[in-house]
């Protein structure tokens, strides 16, 4: 599939909260996946402005282009594979041309030309299925920071505010405002400059 509404919700974890739910599903039995994500931007964040990222993912060998942008229900991914090789281009800001992606760039009014690697930020997932609905614990490394996060993708929002809801209440966790990777990625590489 080419497009799918992506409804998520998240939360930002200490390392001993994100243990005690570790604990309180059953994640000792779920494999570890490490996945890196390869953002980019134009110089003028003309993708932020709009509320969009774009990123390339690495994950079990395969590379995947995905835009994201704001949609009702919460956000439209539009994805397109990559081979490794296409992958290396993009990262050294040669950029191959995605059929999906860049027919969704354009209605954006960004061209390929206008993008520049930011960087990359790694994470170790865990992932299950829990009451109608994927749990995810992330650990996340970018920069010098880490962090930690729980996130709820559900077929509704109904489903995925009750899920979240009720894994924090059971774990004593307060309930955060969080920012999405790419903007927690792009602070600190604010920090960083």
């Amino acid at each position: 599939m080419a497009q799918e509404i992506e409804i998520e919700f998240k939360n930002l974890l200490t390392e001993n909260e994100y243990r005690k739910i570790y604990h309180f599903l059953p994640f000792k039995s779920v494999e570890l996946v490490e996945q890196t994500n390869y953002y980019f931007e134009t110089e003028d964040l003309s993708l932020k402005q709009q509320g969009a990222a774009l990123r390339i993912r690495h994950k079990n060998g395969r590379w995947t282009l995905t835009l994201k942008q704001p949609h009702p229900e919460g956000l439209l991914e539009t994805h397109d594979h990559l081979t490794e090789e296409e992958a290396n281009l993009w990262i050294q800001s040669k950029f191959v041309e995605k059929a999906e992606t860049a027919k969704q760039l354009a209605e954006l009014n960004v061209r390929l030309n206008d993008l520049r690697y930011l960087g990359s930020l790694t994470t170790r997932r865990k992932e299950l299925e829990y009451k109608g609905a994927t749990i995810v614990l992330d650990h996340s490394l970018y920069y010098d920071q880490e962090d930690y996060e729980l996130e709820v993708e559900a077929p509704s929002k109904p489903v995925g505010e009750t899920v979240i809801r009720e894994i924090l209440e059971a774990c004593d966790i307060p309930d955060r405002v969080t920012d999405n990777k790419i903007k927690r990625f792009y602070q600190a590489k604010l920090q960083s400059e």
